[in-house]
């Protein structure tokens, strides 16, 4: 049965910074997925990039971009999520891939604006691949969904695990898999 791990934590906890050092410690090639990163001007927060694990990187998300959507004071540019993050997605999205093993930072109100992304996230979490996605502490219909799962395992980022966490998941995903 595929792994799949929901990363919860609150807004600053370092859901982040846990994913892009779990994918670090993976061996190169073993995931695919992608990253969130702020965008900061002067110290002050004024967007979000969304960045590939093969390195391809967008704005998503910024308080200069019109929108719709609009998430706060962001306005959000979907395309990123077609042109970024689906692809890096990849053949496991679409049932073509077993055994692989997604990165998604993270399931927030920006990505899951897109439509198409929900749509692939729902075939990952139902295809035979490894999942390792960060979500956010407050309530929302899709990931409270997700949550709610008996193949999904929630792991509470906090002060206490936040380092350990990456290697223990690292230990657990490169792992053999069965031929």
């Amino acid at each position: 049965m595929p792994t799949r791990i929901l990363i919860e934590g609150r807004p600053g906890a370092g859901k982040t910074t846990a994913l892009r050092r779990l994918a670090a410690l993976l061996p190169t090639g073993a995931a695919t997925g992608f990253t969130t990163e702020e965008i900061r001007r002067s110290g002050a927060r004024t967007g979000f990039a969304l960045e590939t694990l093969a390195g391809l990187r967008e704005v998503l998300a910024h308080v200069d971009l019109p929108g719709p959507p609009r998430v706060g004071k962001y306005g959000v540019d979907l395309g990123v999520m077609e042109r970024l993050a689906l692809p890096s997605l990849g053949p496991a999205a679409n049932g073509e891939a077993t055994g692989r093993l997604v990165l998604i930072d993270e399931l927030g109100r920006m990505e899951l604006a897109s439509t198409a992304f929900r749509d692939a996230v729902d075939a990952l979490f139902v295809a035979e691949v490894d999942v390792v996605a960060t979500v956010h502490a407050h309530r929302d219909p899709f990931t409270d969904a997700l949550k709610q799962r008996a193949d999904i395992e929630v792991v509470h980022l906090t002060p206490a695990n936040r380092d350990t966490l990456p290697e223990e998941l690292a230990t657990r995903l490169d792992r053999p898999r069965p031929a």
